[in-house]
């Protein structure tokens, strides 16, 4: 019986955790625990064989760290580590006397993925894909993509595991205790995606003990339709004597797995810190219990990195200025590559209330699939918002749905069979929600019943490659009165007898309504509230407009989906009536462009300022303003890690635009360089993500950092410092086996430099571990480590 048949029948059981075991058994701080797999496979299989005995019914492999970019330089390849460890883990189940099953476990790459760091998504896809190939071929039964916390990485690994192999893929996701990811993703979000991706279960693994995933568990439960897996660590890590130890025994994380099993979790194990006596404990409390149903939850949802938007709960507005039709400044924007207009464009949307922005880049002058790649993944680091894949070309649609990194709206499908064949496969593939046109060969019918036995026909069509109905909305199409008097009342009747005859969402392009007539807006706006009040669900329109963001609202407000009309009265209480909708392009100020992350605009507004200020008054009254806004939003979760870091390149931008004229004033870039900062992530580990991220943000606040790198041991820490007479070390650790390392540094820092301060960060990290190691300060994320420094150094004015 394959895993997958499994499923449902019974609690199935994850093992626990395989590095801190390793380390318990010697594994050096740093020492990768694949090579063990060629070095010491007696014990690895060994592992394998004592979480068996305690009734684990899946084993994972020895390969977290199994891919060519963590592998690099060790002198082996990763087919030779994967096939030795699938076999130690293939040989302890073939001799425990009863089914069982090997998962090839694939870990993160510790690296970002661009725009946001230096990894494509290609390349991190074709490192999966030797991982995943190399486990399938070596004997694996499944895939396991454990301990993601970027969405963009997960859906890389997902592609890679599910094009390339035919095992069953199961994928888990590293959540912090407000159920974030470190790049800003919530629950809901990670689940839209991975199951349109056609992930086979998800769920969540490490960064928190049993007690705070079930705190999150609630969450999953009420968006996710597939089986869900919890494989908490053994409570939150703390060093003791030079050791990492977790402080929840077996019976207590037993007690609490019974609750997730109870609630509904169909998979459970363990991660950091959990032992054969966890696993034990736990199947022993849980393997009379059967599965809870699974509830298909029937949504239709799409998402972006951070958010999930689903159709129904109120009607939604998909912003359609991102589209060339009908406007010149836009065109010669495509035509100049001129990417800052655009993404004015969005934020100008999101920031006037859009739950969705169109994405249409069509010319015939320009390559339609390379400027929609480039517009889908910039727009995607400075808004949250999901988009609208909008493009009559399938190559490029596909190119963009495979970068995007969320689950799209595509826009569209229609009633041709050359369109369904072209256009399902890839909403099947890469998963979406797809906008479906009412014509089809016959052209689009004239009433609404023609146009809904079009719809049905799309509807049944999409079923046979497997795709559910909850995936399509249906656009009922709106011609222009000016052609024919009758053209709304058949589009309104055809979005009523769409939704309730089919039971799925509806959209329109309200504008098209009032085509050839003057005062366009008068009619858009009557009909678009004429739509509503017929059940549409969605509508592209300008979001920027007036007259349709006052009918949207006043609609809202008067059929109760707005709650005690809350937000119709923050939006107009202090407003006047009569306001004036704000320009969408109009020129930024330096603070409003790096707030927005918009480089070119923030390099252009330097400019501008510095015509009328100094240099430092523009460093002092724009700029340091602006990142503290950036970075309080930040810590309270307003915005998120892409907008963080396109923040800091936009001040980046601006600051050179600064020192060009001191330069040019032949006055000393010192006068505006803050103190020297050593940063390093510790000896052993070579992950320097948040390194990598903290060091941006230091210096756009003008301080010199000292970048040592990654697996930097300590003596050359204490080196760096010495020599440059350094007050502030920033230390990075990313895996519980080099924390160690971590402290041996600040003894050796606190012994040589004894007036530098070490301020620590990292995943495994946290306030009583950092207390323990002896660290002067517990940096919990990059902005945090800025705050340190303002008083180590004074605040960013120079004040102490």
């Amino acid at each position: 019986m394959g895993v997958l048949e499994l499923l449902g029948k019974r609690i199935v059981f994850f093992d626990g955790a395989m590095g801190t075991i390793l380390q318990q058994n010697g594994l050096g701080a740093g020492e990768l625990p694949e090579l063990w797999n060629l070095e010491r496979p007696d014990l690895i299989e060994q592992i394998h064989r004592d979480y068996l005995a305690a009734g684990a019914d899946i084993v994972k492999t020895n390969t977290f760290g199994g891919n060519a970019i963590k592998l690099r330089g060790c002198g082996h390849s990763v087919q030779e580590i994967v096939e030795a460890a699938v076999s130690h883990a293939r040989h302890a189940v073939e001799s425990c006397g009863r089914d069982a099953y090997v998962a090839m476990d694939i870990g993160p790459t510790g690296k970002l993925l661009r725009p946001l760091g230096d990894l494509s998504f290609e390349e991190a896809y074709e490192a999966f894909k030797e991982a995943a190939q190399c486990g399938e071929k070596a004997g694996a039964d499944l895939i396991l993509i454990e301990t993601m916390s970027d969405t963009y990485e997960a859906k890389a690994a997902l592609l890679a595991a599910k094009e390339n192999t035919s095992l069953p893929v199961f994928v888990t996701m590293i959540f912090d205790e407000k159920g974030k990811l470190l790049t800003g993703g919530d629950i809901a979000a990670a689940v839209a995606l991975l199951e349109g991706l056609g992930a086979d279960a998800i769920g969540f693994n490490c960064g928190l003990g049993p007690e705070q995933m079930r705190t999150l568990f609630p969450q999953l439960l009420d968006c996710c339709s597939i089986p869900m897996i919890v494989n908490p660590n053994a409570g939150l890590p703390r060093s003791v004597d030079g050791r990492t130890v977790f402080d929840v025994g077996p019976e207590e994380f037993a007690a609490v797995m019974e609750e997730l099993v109870r609630e509904g979790a169909w998979l459970a194990g363990g991660c950091c810190g959990t032992t054969p006596a966890h696993i034990a404990a736990m199947i022993q409390r849980c393997k009379t219990i059967f599965p809870a149903p699974l509830q298909p939850k029937e949504r239709t949802v799409i998402s972006s990195y951070s958010k999930a938007v689903c159709f129904g709960k109120r009607p939604l507005l998909i912003g359609e200025r991102i589209n060339p039709t009908g406007k010149s400044r836009f065109k010669q924007a495509l035509r100049e590559n001129d990417m800052d207009y655009i993404l004015r464009e969005g934020i100008a949307q999101q920031q006037a209330g859009a739950h969705i922005l169109d994405v249409n880049v069509g010319l015939p002058e320009i390559d339609e699939t390379a400027m929609m790649c480039r517009a889908v993944t910039e727009l995607q680091s400075v808004v949250d918002l999901p988009l609208q894949i909008d493009t009559s070309n399938a190559e490029t649609m596909e190119q963009a749905m495979r970068l995007y990194n969320g689950k799209p709206l595509i826009n569209s499908v229609n009633g041709k069979q050359e369109s369904m064949c072209s256009i399902f496969p890839l909403v099947k593939k890469y998963g979406g929600v797809v906008i479906a046109l009412t014509l089809d060969e016959s052209g689009i019918p004239e009433t609404p019943e023609g146009r809904l036995a079009v719809a049905k026909k799309i509807v049944e069509t999409a079923a046979t490659y497997g795709i559910p109905k909850r995936d399509i909305v249906v656009d009922a199409l709106v011609m222009t009165i000016s052609a024919g008097q009758e053209a709304a009342a058949v589009t309104l009747d055809a979005v009523r007898l769409i939704e309730n005859t089919l039971g799925v969402h509806t959209s329109l392009g309200v504008s098209n309504i009032s085509f050839g007539l003057p005062q366009r807006e008068n009619i858009n706006a009557a009909f678009f509230t004429m739509a509503l009040q017929s059940g549409l669900s969605a509508a592209i329109v300008n979001p920027n407009s007036a007259a349709m963001r006052k009918a949207y609202d006043a609609y809202c407000a008067l059929s109760g989906v707005d709650q005690q009309c809350m937000d119709y009265i923050a939006r107009y209480s202090e407003q006047p009536s009569e306001a004036a909708p704000k320009a969408s392009n109009a020129a930024m100020s330096l603070g409003q462009a790096i707030i927005s992350g918009l480089k070119e605009s923030a390099h252009a507004a330097a400019e501008q300022e510095l015509l009328t200020k100094e240099p430092l008054a523009v460093i002092n009254e724009s700029l340091i303003p602006a990142l503290d806004r950036v970075g309080k939003d930040f810590e309270t979760g307003k915005l998120f890690l892409p907008q963080l870091l396109m923040s800091a390149d936009a001040a980046k931008a601006a600051f050179e635009v600064v020192r060009t004229k001191l330069d040019s004033m032949e006055t000393s870039t010192a006068s505006v360089k803050k103190d020297k900062i050593v940063l390093a992530t510790v000896k052993g580990d070579i992950h320097d993500i948040g390194k990598n991220i903290v060091k941006v943000l230091l210096e756009n606040y003008s301080y010199d950092v000292i970048d040592l790198g990654k697996d930097i041991p300590p003596e050359k820490v204490v080196e760096a410092v010495v020599q440059n007479e350094v007050k502030l070390v920033g230390l990075s650790a990313l895996m519980t086996t080099t924390v160690v390392n971590m402290e041996e540094t600040i003894r050796e820092l606190h012994k040589n430099a004894p007036d530098c301060k070490v301020m620590v960060g990292g995943a495994v990290l946290t306030q009583e571990y950092a207390d323990m190691i002896h660290a002067d300060h517990y940096s919990k994320d990059a902005m945090d480590s800025v705050r340190y420094a303002h008083v180590i150094f004074g605040d960013p004015s120079g004040e102490e």
